[in-house]
């Protein structure tokens, strides 16, 4: 996953004390400075730019309203990648769109695979890969996702998607053992 440009850890300890002390400029601080790490990460589940949009809203209203809970024990992105993911996936949930719009890999974002025929154009690969993964059982598309789109650990996605983390193991599992078993099946 591309980690945010981070802030110094001075700088960016000095801001969470400062807007957990209700300075808004210092919130507006980070908030900056970890936008688009969000974003990328929310835009990788619900894959519509502006729902995206929308829902990186909730999240820093979200962080607003809890950051004074944030101890300070882990670092600053661990504490928000849940809060994001759970927002991306609730917004998922109410809309009941699992099977429209999440996930449509491009062939970059998928580990080569025989099964994927080099003669195909990137048209068809990519519809086809997208039809494969939309067969999927949506929390099979999405610790694929926090996985091998967004690069977490099991322990993080176990966190941000709340199951232990030996089901995160397991349903990966499953959905890698189902991808490569419909990319064979599918014409």
């Amino acid at each position: 996953m591309d980690s945010p440009a981070p802030l110094p850890p001075e700088t960016e300890a000095e801001l969470l004390r400062r807007a957990q002390a209700g300075e808004e400029a210092a919130f507006g601080s980070l908030m900056q400075a970890y936008h688009a790490y969000v974003f990328r990460l929310v835009q990788a589940i619900v894959r519509h730019e502006q729902d995206s949009a929308d829902v990186c809203q909730e999240i820093w209203l979200a962080v607003w309203r809890h950051l004074a809970g944030f101890r300070g024990g882990a670092k600053f992105t661990t504490w928000l990648h849940p809060i994001a993911t759970r927002k991306a996936l609730d917004h998922l949930r109410k809309r009941r769109r699992w099977f429209d719009r999440f996930l449509p890999f491009t062939r970059e974002d998928l580990v080569a695979d025989d099964s994927v025929r080099p003669d195909e154009a990137g048209d068809e690969r990519r519809e086809r890969l997208h039809r494969v993964l939309n067969a999927l059982p949506p929390m099979q598309r999405t610790v694929l996702a926090l996985r091998e789109v967004q690069g977490l650990s099991y322990d993080e996605i176990s966190q941000a998607v709340g199951i232990p983390a030996g089901t995160v193991m397991s349903r990966l599992y499953h959905a890698r053992r189902l991808l490569a078993k419909k990319l064979k099946e599918t014409p």
